[in-house]
């Protein structure tokens, strides 16, 4: 057998791949812990379902007798809360749970409802009635003290996050069945991969993707390792760095190569392709692992866990807004929703003009592209449209909207609703399935997953004391620190981490980590009953194409493109549904929960003027201007009425009061009050939820280093020899869908390193 395909490579690859969910420790106290028990099951508490209206089956009864701590539900939130999560304010939830532990400080938090008329009159929180503890949680949710508003909020979303997520031994949640979720398809995907090599005589590229021959694991004997790179042609040693630009002296294994390259998704993979296939050795180092498609579990819990950053636990330093970015080879583009849309003409216009960048105004960016939609198969088309983008086009046309196909990296037919978690077909082209292939298949390039990047290394050139130039970069695997050498760095590692790579390595200008922008996203929700005829009965929320229409709004108060809102649909899983959800009452919210599988959701999302800045990894602020607040709730507006005019049963947004609105039974008068009213309510304050699923802007491009952090050519003002190719360097917020636009930037900057490498022949 070749090397490739060597027992060892095979083992390697098959631990790497079937890598399970890490164990954390839980560090709460067992009087916390009593505090959070309580507060899970106040949630979502064993109830009697019989008064829900209509038969109630065996799965909907035991999904309303189920608690959260009957679950094991408490213990994993506790895990969550005790490592994964990585936010400034993390400690009000430990501060909050302490208190609550105590009857003093249950009386401080919970007020005259800690009183219960028999001694000891004040209880803990944990000893309160649950009638008593479920009026405490609602007082909080709307509360004029925003630390406990957030305190509710938190444990809110990652309870009932984990409570639809958690699953059993055969991949299933209690809860599915009876919300009408069937989850993935497990198909073969328990079969021994040993198995299946030797029995079918599959290749192992039909195994374990395209990538299989690129992938180099560091848990491999040091002896492999320094194999599979030198095959490729890489310079190993164990010498000591030299490089003055970091402590980091001592490093396992130094490689030396052309180009280092940080990251693995729409920035990095483009860089790494092109560099790769002008003939560079060419090393990506990625912080997060590689999940072969055959192997994707496509089980929300595990894949947001596996891919996500910070495993989908990521918000704003108030918790305003939550934020979903990705963490795997690929990046962003192994579990975005598909949207292929090239960079908007007035955008172009905006930033060749406004801000000076001719390569937005020239032949080659728009022949960048086109290089770029041809090479992921970008088209318009599709066989069948899925049940909320369904929805979205039919309000759209019965209100004269204009709504039009979004061009999406899949083929038409390509009716899938799990591209959020993977795609384990590979027919959605993001890098791994791309670019990462290019680099791979020229013989020249490969990815070192599961890589945390230390600092970016640089010297002084002699006799030249502000003169900086690149070397390379350190990281580390594990508890081992490693060292590339190269000619050329590249940083890629995305809006909110290359910022903060950066500023670790060093680089003082003032624009790295500022002018961040979110598109920040609003979404209101419709219920189309089952009975109905359309949508057809089969189709499901979370099935088909998760992006295939989109429309419009145009604030004509505004006179830029900044007031303007795009309106389109999201994929939202039980995890991320019931996390959105609001929560009025325990019964109110498993009652809502019921009518997931049929629950519409559509967005608007805003070209944002306001900015926010990368104080540090965990740290990221966002205040949400008012003209942006105001231009959102126009769009909320135009979303309602979308759901409304599409035959909505029920529409609602999700604003903390949970309000909701029968569409049928209303008047017209009530409908428009009900509209003005959810659409005028406070975005702010942790009122309502925003999400953000692009961030950008953080190191943006300009033509003076007093107004941005690198150059029209994507190098650093600082570093000759460092270049940032990501979100991070778009001069504005951009309005659509941005995977094009980084696709296309970073294939100049590319050509630009390119041209670099050759000058230093």
């Amino acid at each position: 057998m070749s090397e490739s395909k060597s027992d060892v490579e095979i083992g390697n690859l098959r631990r790497q791949t079937n890598e399970t969910k890490p164990f954390y420790a839980n560090s709460l106290t067992q009087r916390e812990m009593e505090t959070l028990v309580a507060f899970c099951d106040t949630l979502i508490p064993s109830i009697d379902g019989s008064g829900v209206g209509g038969h109630v089956d065996d799965s909907v009864a035991e999904y309303f007798a189920a608690s959260a701590s009957q679950t094991g539900t408490p213990d994993r939130v506790a895990r969550l809360m005790s490592e994964r999560l990585d936010h400034p304010k993390k400690w009000i939830l430990r501060v909050a749970l302490w208190l609550l532990s105590t009857w003093i400080g249950s009386l401080v938090l919970c007020g005259r409802r800690s009183f219960t008329g028999e001694f000891p009159y004040f209880r803990r929180f944990c000893r309160l009635p649950t009638k008593q503890r479920e009026a405490i949680l609602l007082n909080w949710s709307e509360s004029y003290f925003s630390l406990l508003r957030m305190f509710f909020r938190c444990i809110k979303l990652i309870t009932a996050f984990v409570f639809f997520t958690q699953v059993d031994e055969k991949g299933r949640n209690l809860a599915w069945k009876a919300i009408g979720y069937n989850g993935p398809s497990l198909d073969d995907s328990d079969h021994d991969l040993e198995e299946e090599l030797n029995e079918k005589k599959k290749k192992p590229e039909e195994i374990f993707g395209p990538l299989y021959n690129g992938i180099v694991d560091l848990n491999c004997p040091r002896e492999a390792v320094t194999k599979k790179l030198t095959g490729r042609g890489f310079t190993v040693s164990s010498q000591k760095n030299k490089s003055k630009g970091s402590s980091l002296s001592n490093p396992v294994m130094t490689i030396r190569c052309d180009a280092v390259v940080v990251g693995s998704g729409s920035g990095g993979g483009v860089v790494a392709g092109v560099l790769a296939k002008a003939g560079y050795k060419v090393l990506v180092v990625e912080s997060g692992n590689y999940y072969a498609r055959s192997n994707l579990s496509l089980l929300e819990g595990q894949a947001m866990e596996d891919m996500y950053l910070s495993g989908g636990l990521l918000a704003t330093s108030d918790t305003n807004v939550v934020i979903l970015a990705g963490s795997t080879v690929g990046g962003g583009s192994t579990i975005n929703w598909s949207a292929s849309i090239k960079t908007p003409e007035h955008v172009m216009k905006e930033w060749t003009e406004k801000s000076k960048l001719e390569m937005f105004g020239s032949d080659l960016y728009r022949e960048a592209m086109d290089v770029v939609c041809e090479r992921m198969g970008v088209q318009c088309g599709f066989v069948e449209e899925g049940f909320n983008n369904e929805i979205l086009r039919k309000g759209c046309e019965e209100l004269g909207l204009p709504v039009k196909n979004i061009p999406r990296n899949a083929p038409s037919d390509h009716y899938c609703g799990h591209c959020c978690l993977g795609c384990k077909k590979g027919q959605k082209q993001g890098t791994s399935e791309t670019w990462l292939v290019d680099l791979v298949q020229s013989g020249n390039g490969l990815i070192l997953p599961g890589c945390k990047a230390m600092e970016v290394l640089y010297e002084c050139e002699q006799g030249k004391k502000n003169k900086k130039k690149a070397t390379g970069v350190a990281f580390a695997f594990g508890e081992e620190i490693y060292v590339v050498e190269s000619r050329a760095t590249v940083v890629a590692c995305g809006a909110l981490r290359t910022p903060h790579l950066l500023k670790r390595s060093g680089l003082k200008n003032g624009n790295i980590g500022r002018n961040l922008c979110l598109h920040p996203v609003v979404m209101a929700w419709g219920w189309f009953p089952e009975g109905e005829k359309w949508p057809e009965k089969k189709k499901m929320s979370y099935e088909g194409g998760i992006m295939t229409a989109m429309s419009s709004v145009v604030n004509a108060e505004t006179q830029s493109s900044y007031g303007e809102t795009v309106i389109q649909t999201p994929a939202l899983h039980p995890g991320m549904f019931s996390g959105v959800t609001p929560w009025a009452s325990s019964k109110d919210f498993k009652t809502r929960m019921l009518k997931f599988s049929r629950t519409a959701h559509i967005f608007a999302l805003l070209r944002d003027k306001g900015t926010g800045t990368i104080n540090s990894k965990s740290y990221i602020d966002y205040n949400l201007n008012d003209e942006d607040e105001e231009s959102l709730k126009k769009g909320l507006e135009e979303v309602l009425k979308i759901m409304a005019a599409a035959g909505a049963e029920e529409i609602g947004t999700h604003n903390s009061e949970g309000k909701s609105l029968n569409v049928r039974r209303a008047s017209a008068v009530e409908f428009e009050r009900f509209v003005r009213e959810e659409s005028s309510k406070p975005l702010k304050n942790l009122s309502g939820q925003i999400c953000s699923a692009h961030q950008m802007g953080s190191c943006r491009m300009g033509i003076r280093p007093e107004e941005s952090a690198v150059r029209p050519t994507g190098e650093t003002w600082e570093v000759e020899g460092l270049f940032v190719a990501d979100t991070s360097v778009f001069p504005t917020a951009l309005g659509v869908n941005p995977m094009v636009t980084v696709q296309s930037i970073a294939y100049c900057i590319g050509l630009n390193v390119v041209d670099v490498l050759k000058r230093n022949n």
